[in-house]
């Protein structure tokens, strides 16, 4: 059997260009790719290559190889199969770019409405809302994009018609097995829409204090204040209350309770207080109160009521208030320092001492251990010769000069 070189180089030059071509196109934008990384925080139009430029790479020698298959003496059968494949290849870079273009204008309206300025309540509702729909418009457009490649081939079309056919009973498990997956999906689109909670809301959480670090389409990522992280599903922030302290903006009130005696200077504290208050940055200067809230037989309960801009900040406000006034009380009255009193009748208290029977002599508990810490007898003689051997001899007496 002999090769026919003829019809072998007529299929091989065509493939051997379009590959050529291929290559060196997918170089060049290989190349592009990286360039535009560089500068895409300066230029939008490096930021348009950046996203173009990779799927690029892969669908543009596609489509040279399905042009260079027209030229070649191939089979039919063979040439429809191998553009059958390549189809499926561009219907994916096409997702693929989909997907890119969706994460740039995420990240494009990230860039503009950045969190880490001071009043960032509006920026912290639109990165929350666009988090979460631009991974919901992703998920979609990955998920149409690998339905319509696989609803190319024949049997899977014979497949879904199959199921269509079925399509009550097999609804009905497919509901309650995805129960979770589309609650959470439903539960995002919740969250993106009426905001419960956003990006660096302050939340209290199964009783622990934290922000929110990370929405996701599944989950939330709580950063605790000891920096661990609480992970929640998406479904429990709208099946359960929960604490938001930044719902409307981050100022808050907070108290530091004082118990004092009853001959506490109210009048002082309140002073005092508003001096530590406006003495410290982080005081926003709306609240600044001292109230009695409460008394009893020993002491009166004492609250300082300051604000301050964020939680943060209101917890260090209230730490300082509360040492500050201590320090204040006990170095100018210390008789507001709570303390139990006891008036004693010095004449009854001679009399009761007199009359009362003197007291039994201790009775001593045996304290020893047991064991190789007991102390014999032995022990005993030993320890007083060590004791009288460790004791100086007394001095001589002085020498007076008289002889005897």
């Amino acid at each position: 059997m002999t090769l026919d070189w003829n019809h072998l180089a007529a299929v091989a030059w065509p493939l051997l260009a379009a590959l050529l071509l291929g290559l060196l196109v997918h170089w060049a934008l290989r190349a592009l790719g990286r360039t535009a990384r560089r500068h895409a925080q300066e230029h939008l139009r490096a930021r348009i290559a950046q996203v173009v430029a990779i799927p690029a790479a892969v669908a543009l020698p596609l489509l040279f190889l399905a042009i260079a298959l027209n030229y070649t003496p191939l089979d039919a059968d063979l040439v429809r199969s191998l553009r059958h494949w390549i189809a499926i290849g561009g219907m994916l870079c096409l997702t693929w770019l989909l997907a890119r273009v969706v994460g740039a204008v995420e990240e494009r309206i990230l860039r503009e409405h950045p969190v880490d300025v001071e009043d960032n309540l509006a920026a912290r509702r639109i990165q929350t809302q666009t988090r979460v729909i631009s991974r919901v418009v992703q998920g979609t457009v990955i998920l149409v994009g690998v339905a319509l490649a696989l609803m190319t081939f024949p049997q899977v079309r014979q497949v879904g018609a199959a199921l269509l056919a079925s399509a009550g009973i097999i609804g009905l498990v497919a509901g309650i097995a995805a129960q979770p997956v589309f609650g959470n999906l439903i539960a995002g689109l919740q969250i993106a829409l009426a905001q419960p909670i956003r990006l660096d809301d302050v939340v209290i959480v199964e009783g622990e204090w934290g922000r929110i670090e990370e929405i996701t389409s599944t989950y939330v990522v709580v950063r605790i204040w000891d920096e661990r992280r609480l992970i929640v599903p998406l479904q429990w922030f709208i099946s359960n209350p929960f604490q938001n302290w930044t719902r409307t903006n981050a100022q808050l009130l907070g108290t530091a309770f004082l118990w004092l005696d009853h001959r506490a200077p109210i009048a002082a504290i309140r002073g005092e207080l508003q001096r530590l208050c406006e003495a410290d940055p982080r005081w926003d200067r709306r609240v600044c109160v001292t109230q009695v809230t409460e008394t009893d037989k020993h002491t009166i309960e004492v609250r300082l009521l300051v604000s301050a801009r964020n939680s943060g900040e209101l917890f260090d406000l209230r730490c300082a208030v509360r040492e500050g006034m201590l320090a204040f009380l006990d170095a100018h009255h210390p008789e507001a320092l709570p303390r139990l009193r006891n008036e004693v009748d010095e004449a009854g208290a001679r009399r009761a001492r007199t009359a009362s029977p003197q007291a039994p002599p201790p009775v001593h508990a045996d304290t020893s251990s047991p064991g190789a810490e007991t102390v014999t007898a032995a022990d005993r003689e030993g320890e007083a010769a060590r004791d009288a051997a460790a004791t100086p001899l007394p001095p001589s007496p002085p020498d007076t000069g008289a002889t005897r």
